[in-house]
């Protein structure tokens, strides 16, 4: 209500106009109250004049209808005299200021003007609260876009950066990059990183590096390790981590590949998928994830839930329809 111009409604407007003029005895005591009350002199110079020259070409109700249409007028330059008229009468006690046949009249409509500032006052601070939920809504709803396009941008650079690395020659520094990259890729749509992802150069004399890691995704941890061989893993190249999922309870395991699986490493891990839950993926998947925003949290559950099912350990969702 402040805001709007017209600061007083009809109703109370029209209360105040009947008011005011049963407070005061004269004319000349109504322009003061309005003085008083902050009431801009240029809006009550010519009524001054009109009691001042001839007393009977106006009345108390005629001063108080002009001076408050005015000030009602003025926009937000009035607010402090419109509030303060209010306050004035609302909080009126001596009525020994009217005259004893309006006395009682005019205690009624003041009471009149409490109830109805008070039922106003009730409705504003309603507003209010609507409007301070609205704004906590439109917070939260900011927050989260802007948290939304951070999460966009993250994805971008990881993409960027881990595409890079399949232009780099030398095993031990794109090792150690996968390795930082991985960290950071885990970490996205709540899967927990449990044990960072380590750099271990020397894969039973391969040419390429390892990288192993502990995740945890809906309280459920998966033992990882992540090779860049020159050629598809064989069985060699995934026995070794079988061996240690075996070793640990209630532990998935995740292999992920820069180069691909061999058929007998797949037929291997499929053959382990009746004692426990071994995933494949390659790294091209997560490349692609990332390229098309897909959700690597979602993108995990389905491939685990193909593994466990279909006991299929290398599947590879669309991963255009994870949401």
């Amino acid at each position: 209500m402040a805001s709007d111009p017209y600061h007083y409604p009809p109703d109370l407007f029209s209360l105040l106009v009947d008011t005011i003029p049963l407070l005061q005895r004269s004319k000349p005591d109504t322009v003061r109250f309005f003085r008083a009350c902050g009431v801009d002199e240029r809006h009550l110079a010519d009524v001054q004049r009109r009691v001042a020259a001839d007393r009977s070409s106006i009345t108390k109700y005629d001063i108080a209808r002009t001076a408050l249409g005015r000030v009602n007028e003025e926009g937000d330059s009035g607010l402090r005299a419109r509030r303060e008229i209010v306050r004035r009468v609302v909080e009126w006690e001596d009525f020994s200021t009217c005259w004893s046949e309006e006395a009682l009249k005019a205690q009624g409509l003041v009471a009149k003007v409490r109830q109805l500032v008070s039922v106003k006052d009730a409705f504003v601070r309603m507003q209010q609260e609507r409007d301070r939920e609205r704004d906590e809504r439109l917070r939260s709803q900011r927050e989260a876009a802007a948290a939304a396009q951070r999460k966009r941008e993250q994805r971008q650079q990881l993409y960027r950066q881990l595409t890079k690395l399949f232009s780099m020659t030398d095993p031990r520094q794109r090792g150690l990059e996968l390795e930082r990259l991985l960290n950071q890729i885990f970490k996205l749509d709540g899967l927990g990183v449990r044990d960072s992802f380590t750099l271990n150069i020397t894969d039973g004399g391969q040419i390429g590096e390892q990288i192993d890691g502990l995740i945890e995704l809906d309280n459920q941890p998966y033992l990882v390790e992540v090779k860049w061989w020159n050629k598809p893993l064989g069985v060699d190249g995934v026995s070794q981590h079988l061996v240690r999922v075996y070793s640990r309870a209630d532990v998935h395991g995740l292999i992920i590949s820069a180069s691909g699986f061999a058929a007998t490493s797949i037929d291997q891990c499929r053959t382990v998928l009746a004692q426990k839950t071994i995933v494949l993926a390659e790294l091209g998947e997560i490349v692609y994830l990332l390229e098309r925003e897909g959700d690597l949290a979602e993108w995990l559950r389905v491939k685990t839930r193909v593994a466990m099912v279909d006991r299929r350990p290398l599947y590879r969702p669309n991963v255009d329809g994870v949401a």
